[in-house]
């Protein structure tokens, strides 16, 4: 497979669950700050900038949620936002249309043209819906018409690391936020996890579990520790370990940050969960980093030599 092919197979993966993980953290976020009257709407506005990597304007302007609704939600000019990662896995499917399937490019296609209808409504909830709703349609595509080779492991790779990373910041924005920020049990149905986590633990629910369950659960899908799992697996498929003595960076990158998360007491994670979800945050940069060393060698060029007469 050609390298800028795989890029932008990543990058789909990658474009689209930002795309849905955002709309699900703004979500729970604008819900509380209508629901609470009491809420200081600067300061939680300025620190959900912070915890998505958003510069926030200077301490003499308000921050409101229309001003962070323009930055993270509308802007189609940024792929850090809702419709920018929309618009950006449009063109990255553009780019790969020969190895993606009819079904992907239509669906990823007729979610850009619609995009406009569904900018700036009344109920920004609406927006996230269809947002949720587009993200799931093209999951389920993926998963029930690409073949598990290269094409289906560079998407799903993408889709983990990123995933992983926007879990870790759902997170963070709860522990910095404390006893004004939504609650665990609001944070699983953002994740669309509080069923599965009742079953679980047949409904004895408690703080602590929850921030577990999404932290380490290995079956649901949203935990940190399944998204890491997914993509070691995915990494191992597309260069299964030749040399029993070497691992790749990427590999090693995302193992380190697991097993830190798997064995050490919850309680430890818990009490200094900010500092533990930026350590996943590197590590999944650090990981797309050497994946993109690895797999994508941009800075290469080509020199071209005359013939030896």
């Amino acid at each position: 497979m050609l390298s800028r092919i795989a890029e932008s197979l990543f990058w789909i993966g990658r474009y689209v669950e930002r795309a849905d993980d955002t709309a699900r953290l703004l979500d729970v976020h604008l819900q509380i700050l209508l629901e609470d009257p009491w809420a200081e709407e600067d300061l939680a506005c300025r620190s959900l900038l912070s915890v998505m990597d958003r510069p926030a304007p200077s301490d003499d302007t308000a921050v409101g949620r229309r001003a962070v609704l323009d930055v993270l939600a509308y802007d189609r000019f940024s792929p850090s936002s809702i419709a920018g990662s929309l618009v950006a896995a449009r063109e990255n499917a553009r780019r790969a249309r020969e190895v993606i399937s009819t079904e992907l490019w239509e669906c990823l296609n007729s979610t850009w043209n619609q995009l406009p209808a569904h900018l700036r409504p009344a109920r920004p909830h609406d927006y996230f819906t269809w947002v949720r709703e587009r993200a799931a349609v093209v999951g389920g595509i993926i998963d029930a018409t690409i073949s598990r080779d290269d094409t289906w492991a560079f998407m799903v790779l993408g889709r983990s690391i990123e995933r992983a990373d926007m879990t870790a910041r759902l997170l963070t924005t709860r522990a910095l936020a404390g006893s004004g920020g939504p609650g665990w049990t609001t944070l699983l149905r953002s994740c669309g996890a509080h069923e599965a986590f009742l079953r679980t633990y047949k409904g004895t629910a408690s703080d602590e579990r929850a921030a577990g369950f999404l932290l380490l659960d290995r079956l649901f899908p949203r935990s940190i520790v399944f998204a890491l799992n997914q993509a070691d697996a995915c990494l191992s498929a597309l260069e299964p370990v030749a040399d029993r003595a070497i691992v790749d960076d990427a590999r090693r990158h995302i193992g380190l940050v697991r097993t830190n998360l798997e064995y050490r007491p919850l309680i430890d994670v818990l009490d200094a969960l900010p500092t533990e979800m930026e350590q996943v945050q590197r590590a999944c940069a650090a990981a797309s980093d050497a994946v993109r060393g690895r797999y994508f060698p941009s800075a290469l060029t080509t020199t071209w030599v005359g013939e030896n007469l």
